[in-house]
């Protein structure tokens, strides 16, 4: 069977991520099939998917959708409009059936199934695509499938996390490879999966489980050097949170180091109590750009969004980050429950406190199904059980709206670049991309820090 993998996502703000879960579903598919991947971000003009999918003629074709939106108040952009545009140009073009998958479809399966008119969904981890494909080639019922969902299924519960060991990334030439590797080389790797802990508004336990399944740190640091050999000049560990198993993100450290990469790399951490050097182990393996998702450095509101630490903890983590030599940066999530005039100031006052830092933030809490924000707009009476939440629903705080946040720390940000309200938006992704094009390579937002 011939089966074309699309990756859906085109969005390059700040900067353009490698789809790395595409390159785990074709690693997954028994070798018996032909399987190629299309990139909407390295394919060069509008006939370029019509071209690729009429000259390789699947006989299955999955769809990737990374994001259902881009969860920023200040710049809010829905993607499903440029879905059903794709699903348009792919029905123009083939009569293969189409398997829809990715987080965000995971998130909103039923909708989005039939929001697309889709023949198929996988729900949660894609590696199960490859149990479908054998269903419809033995002519069984692919509803029968855990994770499969059809137009007439009932809603789908997110199955149990892929059994087996965790593999860093299959070892394969992509095609779209090249693209990356002009904009900015920055590739991505990850080392684990699952998220342990319960932050009320998060949907990463419900796409990849509580449980850790972890990469084995000698594998991992293989694969690292296997990028750095085909090209890339810059790492960015995708875990939910690199440090949510602090001894294996030391041991992955290490490997790197044993096995010699030589390029810097990031990752995104949980301002977790931390063992003496644990930073400086990592620096010395190569970490280069510590990026915190701090959320508020509110007591208050540290507990009421179910952080894993105080802001005490917060700020021993950040010295240890600059004191082995990263760059540190924090992700702030504002006007969640428990939120006031008071707390935020609690916060902004706080945040004097982080030196040389850049400081990013997000005014309004986005809903998504199953999440424990969800059953607490429920219970609040903000929400109506059925409520269509594919378009983008905030958290609606009846002490201050994201209007008055927004207000408030953009007059506080003033002078200052390192206080970037949302991700940035057009203007960021152009200079990032002008920067890429004169060399530069990974986030680069410590050209920021003050």
């Amino acid at each position: 069977m011939k089966i074309l993998l699309v990756s859906a996502n085109t969005l390059k703000a700040p900067y353009p991520v490698y789809p790395l879960g595409l390159d785990h579903v074709a690693g997954s598919i028994d070798g018996r099939h032909q399987v190629r991947i299309a990139d909407l971000n390295s394919l060069n003009h509008d006939q370029a998917l019509p071209d690729a999918i009429r000259e390789f003629a699947p006989h299955l074709i999955g769809i990737s959708l990374r994001n259902i939106d881009n969860t920023d108040t200040t710049d809010p952009r829905g993607f499903i409009g440029g879905y059903r545009a794709l699903m348009d140009t792919v029905r123009q073009t083939s009569t293969a059936p189409v398997v829809l998958g990715g987080s965000g479809f995971t998130l909103f399966p039923r909708r989005v199934l039939a929001e697309l008119g889709a023949e198929y969904g996988i729900v949660g981890e894609g590696e199960r695509l490859n149990l479908l494909i054998d269903a419809l080639e033995a002519g069984q019922n692919p509803a029968a499938v855990p994770g499969v969902i059809l137009p007439q299924s009932p809603e789908a519960n997110v199955p149990p996390p892929w059994p087996g060991d965790r593999k860093p990334r299959p070892r394969q030439v992509s095609d779209h490879l090249p693209w990356y590797l002009e904009h900015g080389a920055m590739l991505n790797l990850q080392t684990k999966r699952g998220c342990p802990f319960r932050c009320i508004y998060c949907t990463y336990p419900l796409i990849e489980g509580r449980k850790l399944r972890r990469v084995a740190p000698e594998d991992a640091a293989r694969t690292a050097v296997e990028l750095e050999a085909a090209g890339a000049r810059y790492l960015y560990i995708t875990d939910s949170s690199f440090n949510a198993d602090v001894e294996h993100s030391l041991a992955v450290a290490r490997a790197f180091k044993k096995e010699g990469l030589t390029i810097p790399w990031g990752a995104f951490f949980t301002p977790l109590p931390l063992p003496d050097g644990y930073f400086d182990t990592l620096a010395a393996a190569g970490l280069k750009h510590v990026e915190f998702g701090t959320d508020t450095l509110c007591s208050e509101v540290i507990r009421s969004y179910k952080k894993p630490f105080t802001v005490e903890q917060v700020l021993d983590a950040h010295q240890a980050g600059l004191d082995a030599g990263c760059h540190v940066a924090h992700y702030f999530l504002l006007g969640g429950p428990g939120e006031t005039r008071q707390t935020l100031e609690a916060t902004l006052d706080n945040i004097e406190r982080l030196k040389r830092t850049v400081l990013f933030f997000f005014c309004g809490m986005r809903v998504y199904p199953h999440t424990q924000l969800y059953r607490q707009c429920l219970e609040d009476g903000q929400l109506e059980t059925g409520r269509d939440l594919l378009e983008p629903v905030f958290y609606r705080n009846l002490s201050l709206d994201a209007d008055d946040i927004e207000q408030q720390v953009v007059e506080k940000a003033k002078g200052r670049l390192n206080w970037v309200v949302g991700a940035g938006g057009d203007d960021t992704a152009d200079i990032v991309r002008r920067m890429y094009a004169k060399g530069f390579s990974g986030p680069l937002w410590e050209y920021l820090i003050r």
